[in-house]
């Protein structure tokens, strides 16, 4: 807009109109600034406060920090940001095991390895605090409390059950209720500058163009947690189906009024939410392929890989709307750090999503996956991949009968009979519920705008882009896919490389034997045929016939 002043021909103009004209654009300048909530990185803004400088000497306070992207997020803090103070984690003694049990064998875990090695002082800044995300208060102490009021100045909230079956109470309790209870801590900090609250960009999957705005909500929150206060579990478990109305679990219901609520109880917070969309295994960061469970895809491609999967309800055509769990984190760090330092009375809201930048449609996830588990097999593959992707759901159940269960039920007869425990049948079932899960968002499509993560990202300096790197331009799906492969083959199978000559061999024999039972199928399905068909049987062998002539005449050609 700056270049809109020396673009106007006032030449030609009477100098009054000029002026008028003059003063008209330089309004329009202003008012355009104005509006914009985003200003463009300047090689000369004295003011720019890099990423990793923002966080030196803070202190941070994580939710959900022993899940799938609380472990990223803690490890890149830890790494590119290494003036932080401390690393504040909210930890829940599981199983018997106390809170510093529990986060001595996170930072044991495969992720952290780089840090191990390279920064091991920077591990002993991550903090454990014993609560739980369903008590009130958190299950946090007062002396625990008083620490982070006093020393907290971002919090990362990433807590969630992400089940997307999860009971109503349960799904209330943790997504609605454990944000209301940390928004009542996060009031008495002392010098908060940025609360980033993890939602889902599928919490409005009952609209089709999703904007980067809270919509109102189905009913007020308030009534919702009052319902499960005071109505028994059965009747809320009849309750659901009506309660939830087009969207498909209780997951993306509750996370829906959780926003809304956040958006009430937050009152003058710097506040920001983050929703991404299908979290999938990292781009880059600490590791290419790094994944620690079999949520969403991971699952039912680690079927595919194992040749226990071949068919699912999908519309091949429709976007794959999925993130690598790196490109979300680096999104949250810079939402915080915008928060902060952009002060703004407006709650932004950040759709962390691949579809409008870098869009990959469901067929070629597949044909891409297809190929790299082909590539890289697993040890003890039972079949050779194949797969088909459908929208005829009569068809569906019939492959899903003779290509998943029918053989499930066969080889776990043989196991029986060899003395040996049978599990096939349990893992078809598994498998069956996974698919009925994503079955929803594999054949519906949305649009999500992003315009204010394309905004972030150009407020970064180039240094800060190279670091915390969250333009989804960059991803080249091909090898992504491969990565992710190798990903879940090295740290859920615990395969190792070195086992891949022995596996492709493997899979070579498996791809002949898939080729053989075809052939034999054909012709068994073809004798069976001629043998209830008089006239099947003489059209057979009249075109026996033509080919022997045919086959004798060609000497003389």
């Amino acid at each position: 807009m700056d270049s809109l002043l020396r673009r106007t021909q006032l030449s030609a103009m009477p100098a009054p109109a000029a002026e008028v004209v003059r003063a008209l654009a330089v309004v329009l300048v202003v008012v355009v600034r104005v509006r914009s909530p985003y200003e463009r990185y300047r090689v000369d803004d004295t003011s720019y406060v890099p990423i990793g400088q923002f966080y030196a000497g803070r202190s941070v306070f994580i939710t959900g920090g022993t899940g799938f992207m609380g472990k990223v997020l803690v490890e890149k803090l830890l790494r590119s940001c290494p003036d932080i103070r401390n690393i504040y984690l909210l930890i829940r003694p599981k199983r018997g095991q106390e809170v510093s049990a529990r986060l001595t064998e996170l930072l044991n875990a495969p992720l952290f390895e780089s840090l191990r090695r390279e920064k091991p002082k920077e591990l002993s800044k991550v903090i454990p605090i014993s609560g739980d995300i369903t008590s009130e208060e958190l299950g946090i102490s007062e002396s625990d409390q008083s620490l982070l009021c006093r020393n907290v100045s971002v919090v990362f909230h990433s807590a969630a059950t992400v089940k997307f079956d999860e009971k109503l109470k349960l799904s209330v309790t943790i997504n609605m209720l454990g944000t209301k209870r940390l928004v009542e801590l996060c009031h008495r900090m002392m010098s908060l500058d940025a609360l980033i609250h993890v939602s889902t960009a599928y919490c409005n999957c009952d609209r089709t163009d999703v904007s980067e705005v809270i919509y109102a909500p189905p009913y007020n929150p308030d009534d919702i947690i009052s319902l499960i206060n005071w109505l028994p579990e059965d009747i809320l478990d009849q309750l659901t189906p009506r309660l939830i109305g087009k969207r498909p679990n209780t997951y993306t219901f509750t996370k829906a009024l959780a926003e809304h609520m956040l958006l009430k109880e937050a009152g003058n917070l710097p506040v920001a939410i983050v929703r991404p969309s299908i979290v999938t295994a990292s781009l880059n960061e600490p590791f290419a392929g790094w994944v620690d469970n079999f949520n969403g895809p991971t699952g039912l491609v680690s079927a595919l890989a194992k040749g226990l999967f071949r068919t699912m309800m999908c519309e091949k055509n429709y976007v794959a709307d999925m993130v690598p769990v790196d490109i979300v984190i680096n999104l949250m760090i810079a939402a915080a750090w915008r928060t902060a330092t952009r002060k703004s009375n407006n709650l932004l809201i950040y759709n962390c999503c691949t579809g409008q930048r870098n869009p990959i449609i469901w067929s070629e996830f597949v044909r891409y996956a297809m190929s790299s588990v082909r590539k890289h097999p697993l040890e003890g593959c039972l079949w050779y991949p194949t797969g088909d992707l459908r929208m005829n759901r009569p068809m569906n159940t019939l492959n899903c009968i003779l290509k998943h269960f029918l053989p499930a039920h066969i080889l776990d007869a043989v196991a029986r009979i060899m003395g040996k425990k049978p599990f096939v049948v349990n893992v078809q079932n598994k498998i069956a519920k996974a698919v009925e899960c994503l079955e929803y968002f594999a054949t519906r499509q949305w649009r999500f705008k992003d315009d204010n993560v394309n905004g972030l990202l150009h407020t970064l300096s180039p240094k800060d882009r190279e670091i915390f790197v969250f333009d989804v331009r960059n991803i080249d799906w091909d090898k992504y896919v491969e990565r992710y492969v190798l990903g879940f083959r090295e740290f859920l199978f615990k395969q190792r490389p070195e086992s891949l000559p022995a596996s492709r061999k493997r899979m070579v024999r498996l791809y002949y034997l898939h080729q053989l039972i075809k052939v034999v199928a054909v012709l068994l399905t073809w004798r069976f045929l001629m043998s209830r068909s008089k006239r099947l049987n003489d059209l057979w062998s009249a075109f026996l016939e033509n080919v022997l002539k045919i086959a004798r005449l060609i000497p003389f050609l």
